[in-house]
């Protein structure tokens, strides 16, 4: 299932508060969100832009992302750098504030949410997830992915509307496979690269990685080309191959007490569609419960340290995704970051 990238709104200061609640309300009903539906995305957007004018006075970020194909799932990530919450938890509760307001943002939030969560420390900000899905019956949840939770952030370079990076994953036979892409530059040929190289993904048969690589660098030959990663995910181990400056690393804890703490994804030189080594050859790395593989482009810096982010492995995937978004993007191309739990 190829990955929507996330619309950005970037929230300096209270004064453009009703111009992104406007915009995301047309962006809801764009996607053919009913008019109750619209409502609760509507209650949690002025929520997370109060909290951003009360708690981050350098102001944040509001990513907006449509799940599903057709679109059965809107999902909004609140992003700020302010002085963050101890006790998230019990800020949640209705009637508890430390502004000196009625306190009912958090749980608002909370209520209007078919999924939610919050990571927020002192000194570290404060990060909220919450999706709302449409009313209408979806797809039966896929049992491959009860043991694994997957979350993305996907962000194209400030000021272009689509985004040259690209993320899919499909299963077959208690596996996950999945492919994270860098098209060459950014903008449309970029897309147009990463987009191809999804499309034959999706269609194609489940194999390896050495081979999907193979196979992809055949069929974006008339594109600009892009960096790739493929990865085969089983209950006992992972499986990968890569190609390019797709950066990893597979954690083998919770971040913090282990000795080494995580190992390198190691990728080969090369560039799918352009020129790839003569000799691929498969990693294999063991994949069990509390292991959490983390992938992103050049986009991320590379230099970032979840050890820093107390209790962060707690938290729902897409939240750790979105905390290396907000604190290492370089905000000069667009940003890949994927992150991929072990639940059982």
């Amino acid at each position: 299932m190829a990955v929507k990238h996330h619309h950005s709104f970037l929230v300096p200061d209270r004064s453009f508060a009703s111009i992104t609640k406007r915009d995301i309300t047309r962006l809801a009903e764009s996607f053919g969100f009913s008019e109750g539906e619209t409502g609760k995305i509507n209650i949690i957007v002025s929520e997370m832009l109060t909290n951003l004018a009360k708690f981050s006075p350098e102001g944040g970020e509001l990513l907006v992302k449509p799940i599903g194909k057709p679109v059965h799932t809107l999902e909004i990530l609140c992003l700020d750098s302010g002085p963050g919450m101890s006790d998230a938890a019990r800020m949640m509760q209705d009637g508890v504030t430390t502004f000196g307001s009625a306190g009912e943002g958090l749980g608002a939030i909370k209520r209007q949410s078919d999924l939610f969560d919050i990571y927020s420390h002192p000194g570290l900000g404060t990060i909220i997830l919450a999706q709302v899905k449409k009313s209408t019956p979806t797809a039966t949840p896929d049992p491959s992915l009860r043991s694994i939770e997957i979350g993305c952030v996907m962000v194209p370079k400030p000021h272009e509307t689509v985004c040259g990076d690209g993320f899919t994953f499909k299963t077959h036979n208690n596996k996950v496979y999945l492919l994270a892409l860098d098209g060459l530059g950014h903008g449309s040929n970029a897309s147009e690269a990463s987009a191809a190289a999804c499309h034959y993904f999706e269609q194609a048969p489940e194999t390896e990685p050495v081979l999907t690589l193979r196979e992809l660098h055949q069929a974006i030959k008339r594109t600009r080309g892009a960096v790739g990663f493929a990865a085969a995910i089983s209950p006992e181990r992972i499986s990968y191959c890569g190609v390019g400056n797709i950066a990893g690393k597979l954690y083998n804890g919770d971040y913090i007490t282990n000795s080494p703490p995580y190992k390198n994804i190691i990728s080969y030189n090369g560039i799918l569609g352009h020129n790839i080594p003569t000799t691929l050859n498969n990693q294999h790395l063991e994949w069990a419960r509390s292991k959490t593989l983390i992938l992103h482009s050049d986009g991320l810096k590379s230099r970032w340290d979840l050890s820093k982010y107390p209790n962060l492995n707690r938290h729902h995937a897409i939240i750790v995704a979105a905390v290396l978004y907000r604190d290492f993007s370089r905000h000069t191309d667009d940003t890949l970051v994927v992150v991929c739990k072990a639940k059982v």
